[in-house]
């Protein structure tokens, strides 16, 4: 009988299995927009203007533009276009795309695709950080500044990546799919609802409902308030530093953990000595800090972050400062000390200077990393010196004046 059972086992089969072998492309795109073309003429042969970096396939890269061309021989004749690679990596397989886009509506770019002939060669490899695919003779430089691809001395330059991956998939028996999670939505439609609320706010006449558990769960300053030692049994609560608008966008945060996006950041703003408004994003950044809502700080320091520029970003640091948003001070400060000339030229440097001191030493002190770092010493020196000695944004001393 043994014997019987360790036949019938040896003869016992298992389910097939299967599995394939997938290989494709992850593409991503990047446009670089060069402005100022007939500037950047003159620069050199082999020296280029690069894009900001981008990821595709889990790698960054950028778009090096050569208005004098890359190659001594060709004597400036041709501009080069070329995509590098901008992290570390070994052996990055890649398929490339670079397009001059027409500017005049006409839909005639030029177009470089190794898309197309992947299967001739297959995919492009990059060994190592650095590596760069593209072309030498993009464009003769004659025809570029008489077509349709340059309009208001700018150009625009599209580049597509598709990074090449494998994976192995196995069969799977039985699948059940699980839905993405909704309870965002569920918590919105809660707050939208008003069941169960047990706390209102008033805000400038504007009442809100809501819900003092999910308030707690959220914030450790509603935590404490309801549920503290001294918590605050108050049926109606008055808040008089924000405005409607902002602190319902805070409510939507807590209950969903979504940020307002698009036109709506810019829907609500009002005057500022800086640059004659401030968005939902600078306001929410004042609610996040007071209720500790530390996600929500760093959402309103990222959507800020990209409106830094020479007039805005003396208003951009001193909120960052007053409201612990450390990230996007860190990048203010880098940015003024890099365009620090243009920055003290601005009305809203004036005001820093006057109103935050200490924001003033702070950017010395950027600015002596930024010279530690330079070679050459010059332009940042004298800037250092107009700061620390009174002169002014063109370098000249300013006597103080007497009373």
């Amino acid at each position: 009988m043994s014997e019987i059972g360790n036949a019938s086992d040896r003869c016992r089969s298992s389910s097939p299995t299967s599995s394939q072998s997938i290989t494709e492309t992850v593409n991503g795109s990047h446009k670089f927009t060069i402005q100022g073309y007939s500037l950047a003429k003159g620069m050199g042969v082999g020296k280029h203007i690069a894009s900001d970096t981008f990821t595709v396939g889990g790698f960054q890269w950028a778009i090096y533009f050569y208005p004098d061309g890359k190659n001594p021989e060709d004597n400036s004749v041709y501009v080069s276009v070329f995509i590098a690679l901008a992290s570390d990596g070994t052996d990055v397989r890649a398929l490339f795309e670079l397009s001059l886009l027409d500017q005049n509506g006409k839909g005639k770019h030029k177009v470089h695709s190794h898309f197309d002939r992947s299967l001739e060669s297959g995919p492009y490899t990059l060994k190592y950080r650095g590596s760069m695919w593209g072309y030498k003779r993009f464009f003769r430089r004659s025809l570029l500044e008489t077509s349709d691809f340059l309009k208001g001395d700018c150009l625009k330059i599209n580049c597509t990546v598709g990074v090449v991956v494998s994976a192995t998939d196995s069969s799977r028996l039985q699948t059940i799919n699980v839905p993405q999670s909704d309870i965002g939505l569920q918590f919105s439609m809660l707050l939208e609802s008003k069941e169960g609320a047990d706390v209102v706010f008033n805000v400038s006449g504007q009442r809100f409902q809501a819900h003092k558990l999910v308030l707690a769960a959220r914030s450790p300053v509603f935590q404490t308030k309801f549920f503290g030692r001294m918590e605050d049994d108050s049926d109606e609560i008055l808040v008089n530093d924000f405005e409607p608008e902002v602190f319902k966008a805070m409510l939507l945060f807590i209950y969903s953990d979504t940020f307002v996006e698009g036109d709506d950041l810019a829907a609500c703003s009002s005057p500022s000595p800086f640059t004659g408004k401030e968005t939902l994003a600078s306001k929410l950044l004042a609610v996040a800090d007071k209720y500790r809502l530390d996600r929500l700080r760093m959402m309103c320091e990222s959507y800020m972050c990209k409106d830094i520029t020479i007039d805005s970003v003396s208003h951009i640091l001193s909120l960052a400062d007053r409201y612990h948003a450390l990230d996007l001070k860190a990048l203010c400060l880098k940015f003024a000390a890099e365009n620090l000339a243009a920055v003290m030229r601005s009305s809203g440097f004036q005001y820093l200077k006057e109103n935050s001191p200490s924001l003033q030493s702070e950017l010395l002190m950027t600015v002596a990393g930024c010279e530690e770092d330079c070679s050459s010493g010059g332009k940042s020196r004298s800037v250092w010196a107009q700061l620390s000695d009174g002169g002014d944004a063109n370098g000249r001393r300013v006597r103080p004046r007497l009373t």
